[in-house]
């Protein structure tokens, strides 16, 4: 696959989704949870009014969020209509002081000036959409300063809650879909986002090598369902609650970090 071909397809696929984001699709009560603890993190791992960079902006929630927190907030994006879409939010919320929208992706982060943010964050598996991981490693190695921190949260490997689910239906290529190399095609809204999965281990190498140390390491959603569970969710409140104390509990033990719908890591320029 051409890696064109690759950021032709994943860009059409979310501009096809991005006016109904914001709903049960990309923003429903599971994906809020992991999106608060990203946010809570980003918050004590960077002081307030410091340079972030949003990676994989989408709709501009956590963009809105942050600069109204105090921080200069630059989001990029590949899709034109997550852009479009960011852009209105900010406007509407009289925030374009505090924030700047570009039409980017992650190929393109050499862009901007050396040594120049003291954070970067990507929420929700934006990253899972690099063609190349290593390559993103690199650019934001000479775009951050020294002592700077990243915080992602990326699709994990291991799902418990996702491989039972597709098993019990009997889709067993479903049910192993992320333990796949390489780019795998899934679909969205009739189109398709080429995704990789990673292992902490595996995502972390690569930032590694271009100058970083991982300080955190924790699951997000580990006992509680992945969010295009949300019926089920629904369903179910107080053993959501139950779950979602487990996770935030012990979801950063070793062994158990590992596993989750998604991870959420914290690594640090060498300074």
């Amino acid at each position: 696959m051409e890696t064109s071909d690759v950021l032709r397809d994943t860009q059409l696929a979310f501009d096809s989704v991005a006016m109904d984001y914001d709903g049960a699709l990309g923003n429903n009560a599971l994906v809020q949870r992991i999106r608060a603890r990203t946010m809570a993190v980003v918050m004590r791992s960077v002081p307030s009014a410091c340079n972030l960079l949003d990676l994989g902006c989408g709709t501009g929630l956590d963009t809105a969020h942050l600069a109204s927190a105090g921080y200069f907030v630059t989001a990029v994006d590949w899709s034109s209509e997550m852009v479009r879409r960011t852009k209105e939010r900010i406007d509407k919320e009289n925030l374009q002081d505090k924030a700047e929208v570009k039409h980017l992706g992650f190929h393109q982060l050499d862009e901007f000036p050396s040594e120049f943010f003291d954070g970067v964050y990507s929420n929700l598996g934006a990253l899972n959409c690099a063609p190349g991981i290593e390559d993103v490693a690199v650019s934001l190695s000479k775009i951050m300063k020294p002592g700077a921190k990243l915080i992602f949260s990326v699709i994990g490997r291991i799902c418990p809650w996702e491989w039972l689910y597709y098993i019990m239906k009997g889709q067993w290529h479903r049910a192993n879909l992320r333990f796949q190399h390489g780019l795998v095609p899934v679909p969205l809204n009739g189109r398709t986002v080429w995704t990789r999965y990673y292992s902490p281990l595996e995502f972390r190498n690569p930032f590694e090598n271009a100058g970083f140390h991982l300080v955190s390491l924790r699951a997000l959603g580990l006992f509680t369902p992945p969010p295009y569970m949300i019926r089920f969710a629904e369903s179910h409140p107080n053993m959501i609650e139950v779950l979602q104390n487990l996770d935030d509990r012990i979801g950063h033990w070793p062994i158990l970090r590992n596993a989750g719908d998604h991870f959420l890591i914290v690594m640090q320029k060498h300074a």
